[in-house]
């Protein structure tokens, strides 16, 4: 069994924030491959499915970003996930816009939803597949980018601009997600890298 854990804020208001890429490149996965969000369970919607014979469940927690792994953690143990069983999606400040990074283990570089997720499963050796959003523009006059610019930027809606290159790289996502499950990680990494 496999988990793969889309990261974002649940409700409408958030729904098209950059923070919420891990949502819907999840949504659009799970789409593909017939898969319905129709159960809640550890503090998740999930939806359960099989692809290219490997049961998968497929996780948008519902704690809101910052407590991300409270709900992978219940769902690790509910559905007895090895860690290198878990793929978590979520958006990066560091990668330029629409590129996207797989890697196993390793820092949550800052991303508090992976910090959550590190914290509650202790270990930070799971794989993740980063999503560029790009980083704010700094202010006029300005050496440096605050955190509150930081929580802003992430908590707005894509730009019209933008929004072009997500729609580009959500099936190029789909496409890593379905390698990684059929061909594995080293295949992956070098095929979407």
């Amino acid at each position: 069994m496999k988990l793969i854990a889309g990261l974002g804020n649940p409700g409408r208001g958030y729904a098209n924030n950059r923070h919420n890429v891990g949502f819907m490149c999840l949504n659009h996965f799970a789409r593909t491959q017939g898969i319905r969000f129709d159960k809640k369970q550890g503090k998740a919607r999930i939806g359960t499915g099989e692809v290219a014979g490997n049961k998968i469940v497929v996780a948008k927690p519902q704690t809101y970003m910052n407590l991300s792994g409270q709900s992978v953690s219940l769902l690790t143990r509910k559905f007895s996930i090895n860690l290198n069983d878990l793929l978590v999606i979520h958006d990066d400040l560091d990668l330029p816009l629409g590129k996207i990074r797989i890697r196993s283990g390793g820092s949550s570089g800052g991303h508090k939803g992976i910090d959550s997720i590190i914290t509650e499963l202790g270990s930070q050796d799971f794989i993740r597949l980063r999503v560029g959003i790009g980083r704010p523009v700094k202010n006029e006059g300005s050496t440096e980018i605050s955190e509150a610019d930081i929580i802003a930027y992430v908590l707005s809606d894509f730009t019209p601009d933008e929004k072009q290159s997500i729609i580009k790289v959500i099936p190029k996502v789909s496409e890593a997600i379905f390698c990684l499950l059929t061909e594995g990680l080293a295949v992956a990494m070098n095929k979407y890298n």
